[in-house]
């Protein structure tokens, strides 16, 4: 069964780099440009994981996870964070909103496949 993959990223450049290289490995993916747009579509997705920027319109992607979090039919869906935060306690605070990994921007196209892929359950 294939796996699906929300995205939510308001970059359009960073989208599309991150669409390609997973439906070039035969995931499924969902797209929201905003928090809002994310948290709705993940609740009635249900996606088997979650990408997420934290420079968000709307709302951060600080805020996107915890919300994420309360909602009991995402409470073990993976959530990882993708973002150029990358100074000192970033990771840390992602990981504290809920999210179970951290990847820095920009990202490895060599790499960021089997980054994602450990996190979804065969």
């Amino acid at each position: 069964m294939t796996k699906t993959i929300l995205i939510i990223e308001d970059n359009e450049q960073n989208l599309y780099m991150m669409r390609f290289l997973l439906e070039k490995h035969g995931f499924s993916v969902l797209a929201a440009t905003d928090g809002q747009q994310g948290i709705e579509m993940a609740s009635s997705k249900r996606p088997d994981c979650i990408l997420l920027d934290i420079q968000l319109p709307r709302m951060d992607g600080y805020s996107v996870a915890m919300a994420l979090r309360r909602d009991t039919k995402l409470r073990d869906t993976p959530i990882i964070v993708v973002t150029s935060y990358a100074m000192a306690g970033d990771r840390e605070k992602a990981l504290s909103a809920g999210a179970n990994d951290y990847i820095e921007k920009p990202i490895d196209p060599e790499t960021f496949v089997a980054q994602v892929g450990k996190h979804i359950a065969a």
